[in-house]
C-alpha cells in the first residue's frame, strides 16, 4: 500500500485527459479530482479531500493548483506534498478578473464555444500548435466541460483566496513547475511561489506553454516521479 494517494486536479476547461500520459506512466496513478460540479474552489477542495482517506498528494494545473492549495489550507495534516503546475498562489489582477467576468457574461448570454483555435496561443506554444492530436484533445476537453461547467469554474476562480500564507507555512515537498512560454501564469509567478515555500523544487521548461502536462508529458512525468520518490 503506497503511503499516499495522488489526486490529479485539472485546470479550467480541462478533464482527466490533461494528465492521461502521466497517470499511464507513473506507478501510482491515483485519483482525478472533480472540478465540474461546484462554483467554489473551497467546495472543490473539500470534495477532493473526501474522495479517499489518508495522506494525499494533490497534483494541480492552473485552476487545479488553486484547489490543491486550498486542500493544503483546509487539511495540512493530510497533504504529504504537492505539485503546482502552471499556476499562481495569488489573486487575479483587476484586468484579469474583469476578463473572467466578461467571459461568464458571454457564456451566459450568447452561448458557449469553448476554446477556439484562436485562443490556443494562450495555452500551448507555437511549435505545439502544429500537433493536430494535441489541439484536438484540448478542443475536446473544453467541449466536454461545456457552458455550465465553464461558468462554474470561472466563478470559482474569481472567488478564490490568496494562498501565499498557505505556501509559506507548508513544510513538506512541493514541486513548482511552469513552461517558460506560459502566458497565463508566467514563470515569474512560479519563481515567487518556490521562493515562498520552505521545501520547493522549481522546474521551468524551455519552449513550453501553459498546458505543460500535455505539451511536455515526459518532463512533467519525470518531475512528478521525483516528487513522489522524495515523499515516499
Amino acid at each position: 500500500m503506497p503511503p499516499f494517494t495522488p489526486i490529479f486536479i485539472p485546470g479550467l476547461l480541462c478533464t482527466e485527459l490533461l494528465f492521461a500520459k502521466q497517470r499511464a506512466t507513473l506507478s501510482n496513478a491515483g485519483l482525478i479530482g472533480d472540478t465540474r460540479q461546484h462554483d467554489s474552489i473551497n467546495e472543490m477542495a473539500r470534495t477532493a479531500l473526501d474522495q479517499c482517506s489518508g495522506a494525499l498528494v494533490p497534483v494541480g494545473l492552473s485552476m487545479g493548483g488553486y484547489v490543491a492549495l486550498e486542500m493544503a489550507r483546509l487539511a495540512p495534516e493530510r497533504i504529504a506534498g504537492m505539485a503546482l503546475l502552471s499556476t499562481n498562489a495569488g489573486l487575479d489582477s483587476d484586468e484579469r478578473a474583469n476578463e473572467r467576468r466578461q467571459a461568464i457574461k458571454l457564456a451566459t448570454q450568447k452561448g458557449f464555444k469553448g476554446i477556439t483555435r484562436s485562443l490556443l496561443s494562450q495555452l500551448i506554444s507555437k511549435t505545439a500548435r502544429v500537433d493536430e492530436v494535441l489541439v484536438d484533445n484540448i478542443l475536446s476537453m473544453a467541449s466536454d466541460i461545456g457552458r455550465l461547467g465553464f461558468v462554474r469554474q470561472q466563478t470559482a476562480i474569481l472567488g478564490r483566496r490568496d494562498q501565499k500564507d498557505t505556501l509559506a507555512g507548508f513544510n513538506k515537498p512541493v514541486l513548482v513547475l511552469c513552461g517558460k512560454l506560459d502566458i497565463l501564469t508566467p514563470p515569474k509567478l512560479s519563481t515567487e511561489m518556490a521562493d515562498l515555500t520552505p521545501d520547493a523544487t522549481l522546474k521551468l521548461l524551455d519552449g513550453i506553454g501553459h498546458l505543460s502536462s500535455l505539451e511536455a508529458p515526459e518532463a512533467v512525468t519525470t518531475a512528478l516521479h521525483d516528487l513522489f520518490y522524495r515523499i515516499e
